[in-house]
């Protein structure tokens, strides 16, 4: 029996022409053309010179590289080891049925996270200010020999990076790990409780294990949203790296290489840099999780 084609040939495609147009045009000619800019050293958008990986092996040798990744590093480091425990503190104290105004809570730790990283930068950059700074002011009323100048953004700069992060995404990790928490077995928790384990034992056999998953994607977010940190230390530190670059990070200087110098060919190399790092840590952190899985 002959078969009669209901759609014609070409209707898929006039559906996927749109996604296909932007993604060739605003995903798949961009990277292609990263890869040409990174093999060239450029100056603005006009002159270019190919220079083959010269600006790969400069990047080995550059100091300020290396500061910002150790920056960065240390930023991610600081954001893992904190910001994931209190979180959880916070989705275990929220998963309490005997908590009152749970989802009052839920909003006030949340509500942080839909304030743009813009706003935080401006904000914290008030809190941290020298004279008129909260913080100062606050810690002079209650201690008068407390200097108003104490610079918190020179002394302490990447702790103050740390906790405005924290105050920012600490309650979006929250829900992860509070739905996690919330499909945890009772009948195993129930019978751990029967036979006498305690609240510390509890949590390390049954809850642990069952939030692992969650936990390990949760750990990967962080680390990669970590390695593109660019809006917070920018807009907290007026566009500059901090005294001695103690503040800057990998896509700040990628930013000033390529739109502040106008070597876009080194920017792209920096970026290509970047996304093979955060390929290598997702890959780790993938083996590591298959592993705990088994």
């Amino acid at each position: 029996m002959k078969r009669f084609r209901t759609t014609p040939i070409w209707a898929p495609w006039f559906f996927m022409g749109p996604f296909l147009f932007v993604f060739l045009t605003f995903t798949t000619y961009p990277l292609f053309q990263s890869i040409v800019l990174a093999v060239q050293q450029t100056f603005g958008p006009e002159y270019s010179a190919f220079v083959g990986l010269e600006n790969f092996r400069f990047l080995l040798s550059d100091p300020r590289f290396w500061k910002a990744l150790k920056n960065t590093a240390f930023f991610a480091s600081g954001s893992i080891c904190i910001q994931l425990p209190i979180a959880l503190a916070l989705a275990m104290l929220l998963n309490r049925p005997s908590l009152k105004g749970r989802a009052l809570f839920r909003l006030v730790f949340f509500a942080p996270s839909l304030i743009g990283m813009v706003f935080v930068g401006m904000i914290f950059r008030l809190i941290f200010e020298k004279r008129t700074g909260l913080l100062n002011v606050v810690l002079h009323s209650i201690f008068p020999a407390f200097d108003l100048e104490f610079p918190w953004l020179d002394t302490y700069l990447m702790p103050a990076l740390i906790l405005a992060a924290l105050w920012m995404h600490a309650g979006f990790y929250m829900v992860f790990f509070l739905a996690a928490l919330q499909n945890v077995s009772k009948d195993q928790l129930e019978a751990a409780s029967i036979d006498g384990a305690g609240p510390w034992q509890r949590f390390r056999h049954v809850i642990l294990p069952a939030i692992a998953p969650v936990a390990s994607f949760i750990c990967l977010l962080s680390i990669i949203g970590s390695f593109q940190l660019f809006e917070l230390p920018y807009v907290l530190l007026d566009n500059t790296g901090g005294p001695q670059d103690r503040g800057l990070t990998i896509v700040m200087y990628l930013y000033e290489t390529g739109f502040e110098i106008g070597d876009l060919g080194y920017a792209s190399a920096i970026g290509w840099v970047l996304a093979l790092i955060l390929v290598g840590l997702a890959t780790i952190q993938r083996t590591f999780s298959r592993k705990e899985e088994q």
